[in-house]
């Protein structure tokens, strides 16, 4: 993590115990502009601060910000949380791991709402942050902890150890709650959409029966998957063209027989929108001169093709099997 605003602590701060900014963060799972914004809006600063201004933060002043993190993530307005923070009164907070911070509870307070916590178990600390700006609808926050995780991590390992399992969580209390925390499922959804096509490098050269199509099967929405795929292929150099969401039969067709790929990414994230019939039409088309005829691979994606199997049809189970198998088709 970098320095902080004005420049990063010097040593005298470690050796009596207090903290940078940037460690704080990494402890707590949130984003350093947070934690000065807390500090800028609510007064939830260190006691101490350097000559220059240096945020030092001491024990007392990380359990106030957990205690804040705790009551936010538990759906208490920022004010109203700082002041309880500032107050030291709320829920009771369990003894922290180190450099984890326990996912948010519902609490005991009144005023706070039963239930409004997210159940991750012992997920990594990275996932809580994400699940806790999440939940608050922290911009900022969330932006800048989907970054760290895809730059410290690659595309793959965060998608899959880190992304995944805080979408899972936020869709699992969706599930559970009615028509409650849809915008943060739609939050965290369009959040991590954007930090994908961030990290998504330029497309590489195209030639017939180099390049790959993915698309969403016709009925199918969920499109998350799909964007990875591409950011981690083009990361590789491998030429793709994505199709997104609910691609009507026709135009699908089309676009393989105008372009020539060398494989066809289909994703069905539910049984009823995974179609065998439309995978094997895919697999028989052709293209190139006669005598050199060609046909794309075409790979099953999604949960939703589990139990559906043709023969020529690949369903590798997961991301990094995924890249793997188109990468050693199409280079």
């Amino acid at each position: 993590m970098g320095p902080d605003e004005h420049g990063e602590e010097g040593d005298d701060a470690r050796s009596e115990g207090a903290l940078t900014t940037g460690e704080v963060a990494r402890r707590l799972g949130v984003a350093p502009t947070t934690i000065r914004s807390w500090d800028r809006r609510y007064g939830l600063g260190p006691t101490t601060r350097t000559g220059g201004r240096h945020r030092r933060w001491a024990a007392e002043d990380l359990a106030r910000l957990r205690r804040m993190c705790v009551l936010t993530g538990a759906g208490l307005p920022p004010a109203e949380a700082a002041r309880l923070a500032l107050a030291g009164s709320g829920p009771r907070l369990p003894p922290p791991r180190p450099k984890e911070l326990p996912l948010p509870r519902a609490a005991a307070s009144g005023r706070l709402r039963a239930g409004s916590g997210l159940r991750m178990g012992d997920a990594r600390a990275e996932c809580k942050g994400m699940a806790r700006a999440a939940l608050r609808l922290d911009t900022a926050a969330l932006d800048e902890l989907l970054n760290a995780a895809i730059e410290e991590h690659g595309l793959v390992t965060a998608w899959t150890e880190l992304i995944m399992p805080t979408l899972q969580a936020v869709g699992r209390k969706w599930q559970t709650s009615g028509e409650r925390y849809v915008e943060v499922e739609h939050f965290l959804s369009w959040h991590v959409s954007g930090a994908l096509r961030r990290h998504t490098p330029p497309v590489g050269r195209d030639l017939r029966g180099t390049s790959t199509v993915l698309a969403c099967a016709p009925a199918e929405n969920h499109t998350l998957p799909l964007e990875v795929l591409t950011a981690a292929l083009t990361e590789r150099g491998l030429p793709v063209r994505m199709f997104g969401a609910a691609v009507p039969v026709e135009s699908l067709v089309s676009a393989v027989r105008r372009t020539g790929p060398g494989a066809v990414g289909l994703w069905a994230q539910s049984r009823t929108t995974a179609s065998l019939p439309l995978a094997r039409h895919v697999a028989t088309i052709e293209w190139g001169v006669r005598g050199a005829r060609r046909k794309p691979v075409v790979f099953a994606l999604g949960p939703g093709w589990a139990g559906q199997t043709a023969r020529g049809l690949r369903h590798p189970p997961g991301l990094a099997e995924a890249v793997r198998a188109v990468e050693s088709l199409v280079v």
